[in-house]
């Protein structure tokens, strides 16, 4: 996504100590980031700090003729692409809704026309308040974005919802509000992460795959605005922002989710590492050694698995069906050959014997493989940068499509 200039405003709450984070997470995408913040924030968060996080000056008062002669609160208005307000307490979303101004953060809060993100952060019994909920409910039909908040344990000792949302879900849902909207009316339907196959109540037949790959594509997708699917396997990253997710474990469960979702899809990137076999049968109970004659091993029937990127390949539509070849040797090749039998529109191949990139990692190096033989090899990059390539290419499939 392009740099933007973003204004954070930190009112009074226990979860400002957060926002330096934020700050930096969003310096690092390239923003220019300015904070403000209310009397009350100060008693929670350092001006200083922000200001050393975003390496600008922090404002502070409406009426600090120094920091007027630098920035009037307009000119900070207008300077703005895109305002977040987090920490938002009771108070800071009763007074947006009812446009009052009376100091610098509620004056640059009604003077702005850029996109403003609330990310509420209060006591549970204040989130459910009516008054809370009605002034919630305005700004949304103003057409305000509220990210959060989330339930858990509360600062005051109280549980339920409250919780600012974290950081990184704050900066994901500010990338999906300023991103370029290129996919807009499409649905993408994207699988990530590897089955598990049960051998029995405990064991399971599983890859080294951690979804990482498959995610970022999703958070892509979904960031440019189409409607996002995705289909993971077991895994404990986070939902990317803006995207709806079906949790499977089997490769069964997930030739039976994809099927379901890509029937109404334009996009369908098959990321995951799907089993080639399972287990002919599960057991129901923990298979134990000593259960075993003395000295003799187990054998495992393995059956196939459908091949789920093929099935999509062969039904009728318009769609654009990517897969995924993880390559330990003869990546090109191995990558031509899979993309000759499947029949798809795309290969991503990647060669997993690297230490560097592929399985776990943050990083991958991959090669573009076409119908028409071309290979266009991509050099070692974060799988965000991967993902945001995969999808230019995806758009001009697409477009060439339709």
């Amino acid at each position: 996504m392009e740099p933007r200039r973003v204004l954070l405003v930190v009112s009074g709450g226990i979860a400002a100590y957060k926002i330096p984070e934020l700050v930096r997470r969003l310096k690092r995408t390239g923003h220019a980031v300015r904070c403000v913040v209310t009397a009350s924030a100060r008693e929670f968060v350092s001006p200083l700090t922000l200001q050393t996080v975003s390496a600008e000056p922090v404002r502070e008062s409406l009426f600090d003729r120094a920091e007027e002669g630098q920035i009037d609160h307009i000119a900070l208005a207008d300077w703005a692409e895109a305002v977040v307000v987090a920490p938002a307490t009771a108070n800071l979303l009763a007074k947006l809704a009812a446009g009052i101004a009376d100091d610098l953060a509620t004056t640059v809060l009604l003077a702005t026309r850029a996109p403003l993100l609330v990310a509420p952060a209060m006591n549970v019994n204040m989130w459910s308040h009516p008054a809370t909920r009605a002034n919630v409910a305005t700004l949304h039909e103003r057409g305000v974005e509220i990210v959060g908040p989330e339930a858990g344990e509360l600062a005051c000792g109280w549980e339920g919802e409250g919780r600012m949302a974290e950081p990184e879900a704050i900066a994901g849902a500010l990338e999906l509000r300023l991103g370029r909207p290129s996919l807009a009316g499409e649905r993408v339907v994207v699988s990530a992460g590897g089955t598990r196959e049960p051998v029995d109540a405990v064991r399971v037949l599983a890859n080294r795959s951690s979804g990482k790959m498959g995610f970022a594509i999703a958070a892509e997708a979904a960031r440019r605005g189409a409607e996002t699917i995705l289909v993971a396997a077991p895994s404990a990253l986070p939902t990317p922002p803006g995207v709806r997710r079906i949790d499977i474990e089997t490769a069964l469960e997930m030739r039976d989710a994809v099927h379901a979702e890509a029937r109404s899809a334009g996009v369908v990137v098959m990321a995951a590492a799907v089993a080639d076999f399972r287990p002919a049968s599960a057991h129901a109970r923990k298979l134990k050694k000593e259960d075993l004659p003395e000295g003799e091993g187990l054998t495992l029937e393995l059956v196939r698995n459908p091949d789920i990127l093929a099935e999509l390949c062969r039904e009728p539509g318009e769609r654009v069906v990517v897969g995924f070849a993880a390559e330990s040797h003869d990546v090109v090749e191995a990558a031509r050959r899979k993309l000759a039998r499947k029949g798809c529109d795309l290969i991503v191949a990647n060669d997993v014997s690297r230490e560097d990139a592929g399985f776990e990692s943050d990083a991958n190096a991959v090669v573009l493989v076409s119908p028409g033989g071309e290979a266009e090899a991509l050099p070692l990059l974060p799988k965000s940068e991967v993902a945001r390539r995969l999808l230019d290419r995806i758009e001009k499939l697409r477009g060439a499509r339709s």
